[in-house]
């Protein structure tokens, strides 16, 4: 069911959107750019590589001419994570198929009409972007590759991005979920890391706020502040919530009912 409701929007979208024209600050290489399927409740996130595997398979056929990439669960047998398959692709060099040799899992070669499209499955990931007074962006690239958790005294599960941001620049950051059946990160409660549990497994999470406060802590040294946490995604447990909720009073766009700015 829930594959059907993607797919559904997905191709609404890519009969909307034409990306030889669209224009925005976020980077982007797709009408549709990433559909993430999540595990939140009652489910692995084995059985939600099949239901991306599935939907990125329907959408190659409802949309002829769409390009897709899996990654995650969904990409078998490698399981190659979104930010290693985005590197391989040449995500992070722009949208100008014309000159890039990309070959896509599924569909056809990428175009400049619906570009390229990730679909995959993983633990679940929140985005938490903050904002520094500031136009440097070599300092803000410096932030994001201080927590990043690839370093070794970074936040562990964290992926960071800088960009500039209406005259500022943002600190975007995706926020893994990983595995932690011994709770090793949450044992102290200072450690600013949060755990939940999916079908008897412990995921744990840093917390927004000690994202925030890092970032701040970070910009201080530069002699700068932070402007303001311009974005926080719903956590696990939120999303959990809204969609029982929504599910259970039959509001199929509660995100309008909620209000505020989410991702």
């Amino acid at each position: 069911m829930l594959g059907n409701y993607v797919i559904a929007a997905c191709t609404e979208a890519f009969q909307s959107i034409d990306m030889a024209i669209q224009e925005g600050i976020h980077p982007c290489l797709g009408a549709v750019d990433l559909v993430p399927i999540y595990p939140l409740l009652n489910v692995g996130v084995e059985e939600c590589g099949k239901v991306a595997q599935s939907i990125a398979e329907i959408l190659t056929l409802r949309v002829p001419g769409c390009s897709m990439f899996l990654f995650g669960q969904a990409d078998q047998p490698e399981k190659r994570s979104l930010v290693q398959r985005r590197k391989q692709l040449g995500w992070f060099k722009g949208r100008d198929f014309k000159s890039m040799e990309v070959n896509p899992d599924i569909g056809a070669v990428p175009s400049q009409r619906y570009g390229l499209t990730g679909v995959g499955a993983s633990p679940y990931v929140m985005n938490c972007n903050v904002t520094i007074d500031s136009q440097d962006m070599a300092t803000g690239k410096d932030i994001a590759r201080a927590i990043r958790g690839s370093n070794t005294r970074g936040l562990k599960g964290v992926q960071t991005m800088a960009f500039p941001h209406n005259g500022k620049i943002e600190i975007a950051c995706n926020v893994e979920s990983f595995e932690d059946q011994d709770n090793t990160m949450t044992a102290h409660e200072d450690s600013g890391y949060i755990s939940y549990c999916v079908l008897g497994k412990t995921f744990s999470y840093v917390s927004p706020q000690s994202i925030e406060a890092q970032i701040k802590k970070l910009a201080s040294d530069y002699g700068i502040n932070t402007a303001r946490t311009a974005l926080v995604g719903f956590t696990p447990e939120e999303c959990k919530h809204c969609a029982t909720y929504a599910l259970k009073k039959g509001i199929g766009e509660f995100w309008r009912m909620r209000g505020g700015m989410f991702m």
